[in-house]
């Protein structure tokens, strides 16, 4: 007789005194029998205990995803592999003063389960993330934690406070509307952080070298509520204006103080009813710059409209326009063999030829909501051939964060 799954097998049976004894006849497979133990660090997991519970044992277990990212370097032939894009799920108080988070690739469950600090499962937590790193604002030091991402260490993760903010006149350093990186690592010594504020503020930072942020004012109104993103193969960081009208770039030499700006002509509109051409006027719009690896600029405009009771609103749809460089803009419904990954992280772009279970010419997007005092994250899939949902689902955790492929 075994055990199958976490059941048990019981036998009852009566005393001489003709009362019921039940009596066990196999045994539990549980983390603190040291057999037990053993054949979970054979297989790679690890056993543990909660601060709160020390008494009792539990196991976690380390996989790998099975749809990882294998890249083939043509310099020296090398093989790397990387997890796929993940989002997080999380549980604010699970352990005494933080969180456990497990990281989701759309279909399953990849790596370890971590620990975090309570607040950043909070909606406020944390301010914005960008190639694996998560930023926290707290008595004006910006701070990047490696936690949340997949990669790093689960028993040392880096926290790297960065200089203390310094406001400009006539400007606020409370509200961020994103964070991007120049590199994968603040460590690195040529890496610069990018913190947009809502409004006319622009900061930037080498954590590696600088002992204070250089604050750019942003003159023209089009970009105080603009998302930042880093272009590699530019080398600058970009705002798209409200509108999508124009982008501006900036940098810490020569377009510090005198931004590169570029005026968009949008090319290969399709034609619209009045009804479709009504309702794209009516809608709030956010434009969001993204970069392949092959170094292709898409900008992307979000379409999102008022729920009948006015209290929230949902998505719409998207547009999608190949960048040239030249200041055209052409409208799109073919990535080739991309998808679009655009959350409250930096967005990214993945080739879906490395991930069977990804869909060409397809945005994944995770959404904010408030509804009657509580705060969801939706997380939904939208297809630009043929302008439609694959998925939307609402989840109650808070982390609102899509991560770009990190190493194995």
């Amino acid at each position: 007789m075994g055990n199958i799954g976490d059941s048990r097998s019981i036998l009852g049976s009566k005393d001489s005194n003709d009362t019921m004894v039940a009596t066990q006849l196999t045994v539990d497979l549980k983390p603190d029998l040291p057999r037990e133990a053993e054949r979970i660090k054979r297989c790679k997991g690890r056993v543990f205990a909660l601060e709160d519970e020390p008494e009792v044992s539990r196991m976690q277990s380390f996989r790998l995803c099975s749809s990882s990212i294998t890249l083939h370097s043509t310099l020296d032939g090398t093989v790397k592999k990387y997890y796929p894009p993940c989002f997080i799920f999380g549980r604010a108080k699970y352990f005494k003063g933080g969180g456990l988070i497990d990281f989701y690739a759309l279909t399953e469950v990849v790596g370890p389960r971590k620990k975090v600090p309570c607040e950043w499962l909070e909606a406020m937590g944390t301010i914005g993330a960008s190639r694996g790193w998560v930023a926290t604002l707290k008595n004006r030091v910006v701070s990047l934690h490696d936690d949340m991402n997949i990669s790093a260490s689960v028993s040392n993760p880096k926290h790297i406070s960065l200089p203390p903010l310094v406001t400009l006149p006539r400007c606020q350093t409370q509200t961020v509307t994103s964070v991007a990186m120049s590199s994968s690592s603040p460590e690195e010594d040529d890496c610069v952080v990018a913190v947009k504020f809502l409004g006319p503020q622009l900061s930037l930072c080498r954590p590696a070298q600088d002992t204070k942020w250089t604050n750019i004012r942003i003159t023209d109104p089009s970009f105080f509520t603009s998302q930042v993103m880093f272009s590699q193969r530019d080398q600058v960081f970009s705002l798209p204006a409200s509108g999508g009208g124009h982008i501006g770039s900036w940098d810490l030499q020569k377009h510090r103080d005198k931004p590169n700006l570029q005026k968009l002509h949008f090319r290969n509109l399709p034609s619209l009813r009045k009804t479709e051409r009504e309702l794209l006027d009516s809608t709030y719009k956010t434009e969001h710059l993204v970069e392949s690896s092959d170094g292709e600029t898409f900008l992307v405009i979000w379409y999102r409209c008022h729920t009948d009771d006015m209290s929230d609103f949902e998505t719409k749809g998207f547009r999608v326009f190949k960048l040239d460089g030249e200041g055209n803009a052409f409208y799109t419904k073919d990535l080739g063999d991309l998808c679009i990954f655009i959350s409250k992280s930096e967005p990214f772009c993945v080739p879906t030829s490395y991930l069977p279970h990804l869909e060409r010419n397809f945005i994944y997007y995770v959404d904010v909501h408030e509804y009657e005092s509580m705060i969801f994250v939706e997380l939904g899939g939208f297809g630009l051939q043929d302008s439609t949902w694959n998925y939307s689902q609402p989840h109650t955790f808070k982390v609102p964060y899509y991560f770009p492929p990190q190493p194995i």
